[in-house]
């Protein structure tokens, strides 16, 4: 069952302020001070305003303080001296917090009944015992005491009662024992829960003993729902949306270029190309149709690593030579008149051992030593390690980064550089 609140006060009228420069404004820490029945210099703020009950001018008080343990919030009472109506509402002064609070108060004794409670529009009161529950944002936000809720909750039910008897409706007599039963546990005849539900979490339960721990009173924080920010008109902050990458590696890229042979013009393709287990490395092939020039070459698709790689193969089956290398079979030197008779056999018998490492007939090591660390052999095992492979990764030496053209290189600390400069 659940119950409504009063009717809402307007918007409030036109008031006469002092003006600003015979009155400067008050420092912020004295906006808000604690709420205390002896400060006498805690005055409220009085704004005449229209009454939506008589359409007369009422007068509406705010009061700007502060609750103990807790936080800032603004009391407002509206009374008319016309028709009697009166109604008073609280709003916090702070902003929603990052989690909403669950209080669930066991109250066990008469003087639980005088905890002080603020309740926002927001919260959700809930009594198990009884099944009763008010909905969040069925009445405006309360500053008053557990006994005051059940209090206002009794008026709001019965506030339609007499139109409910004049019905002879069903539900009145319901609603007549419903109201019995609040009533009862404003006796406090059996422990019984309040529980306040807060998705803001700025609704607030008094804990007489703080800074201790009150053991009737169980506080829980926890992460809103979807549902609850958007009953709370929330919105998250949608995620920057990405520029769509050009995906560049099915994709073959031709740009001009001149040939390196004859000058003329022509035309290069390019091809990013993802090798597994290394990385992307870039195909770039020319071809010159003027006359007939063709080269390719390969480039790596990142920087230069920071340790040089070297790559030890030891060859022992012919399946090894399925990866990539050089085979020499003629060179000029061992050709014509001016062939060196030594020379051509030391060649011919370099060849001859080549030939027998690609027939897997002699055992071999082979060793790629790269100082920019982008060079790659093949792992037929990948991704376990290849037993016939080693790979080391090294610091360069000076020579090595001077080939580079690392030592000049200045990636950190260029911006203080520039600034002497300056």
């Amino acid at each position: 069952m659940a119950a409504s609140g009063a009717v809402e006060p307007g918007p409030p009228g036109a008031a006469v302020a002092p003006s600003p420069a015979l009155a400067p404004p008050p420092a912020p820490d004295h906006l808000f001070r604690p709420i205390s029945a002896e400060d006498e210099e805690q005055q409220p703020t009085e704004i005449e305003s229209l009454c939506m009950n008589c359409y007369c001018n009422g007068m509406t008080r705010l009061l700007l303080t502060k609750i103990p343990f807790f936080r800032e919030i603004i009391v407002s009472s509206f009374s008319c001296e016309h028709c009697g109506w009166n109604n008073t509402e609280i709003q916090s002064a702070g902003r929603v917090q990052d989690q909403g609070v669950r209080y669930t108060l066991t109250v066990r004794a008469p003087e639980d009944m005088n905890r002080e409670v603020v309740k926002t529009d927001s919260a959700t009161t809930r009594i198990p015992e009884l099944d009763f529950e008010i909905p969040a944002f069925s009445q405006k936000g309360a500053l008053t005491t557990v006994e005051g809720l059940i209090t206002r909750a009794i008026s709001g039910l019965e506030q339609d009662q007499p139109a409910r008897r004049a019905n002879k409706d069903a539900t009145a007599e319901r609603i007549d024992e419903f109201i019995v039963k609040l009533k009862e546990l404003k006796q406090v005849a059996s422990p019984f829960t309040l529980i306040i539900d807060d998705p803001s979490g700025n609704s607030f339960v008094e804990n007489p003993h703080a800074p201790q721990k009150d053991d009737s009173l169980v506080i829980t924080h926890y992460n809103r729902t979807q549902h609850q920010k958007e009953m709370l008109g929330l919105q998250e902050e949608a995620p920057a949306e990405k520029p769509e990458e050009e995906d560049l590696r099915n994709e073959v890229l031709q740009f001009n270029t001149n040939c390196p042979e004859c000058n003329a013009p022509a035309q290069t393709n390019m091809k990013l190309v993802q090798i597994p287990h290394f990385k992307e490395v870039i195909i770039m092939a020319t071809n010159c149709e003027n006359c007939g020039h063709r080269t390719n070459e390969v480039k790596s698709g990142g920087a230069v690593e920071p340790l040089g790689t070297r790559i030890t193969l030891h060859i022992t089956d012919p399946s090894d030579m399925t990866r990539d290398l050089l085979k020499v079979t003629k060179n000029p030197f061992t050709l014509g008149d001016s062939s060196n008779p030594c020379q051509k056999e030391r060649l011919q018998e370099f060849s001859q051992k080549m030939d027998q490492i690609i027939e897997g007939n002699m055992k071999a090591h082979f060793i790629m030593d790269d100082p920019a660390g982008n060079s790659y052999l093949q792992n037929v095992y990948a991704p376990e390690d290849d037993p016939e492979m080693k790979v080391e990764r090294y610091k360069r030496t000076f020579d090595q980064n001077e080939e580079l053209g690392l030592n000049d290189m200045k990636t950190e600390g260029y911006e203080a550089g520039l600034a002497s400069q300056r």
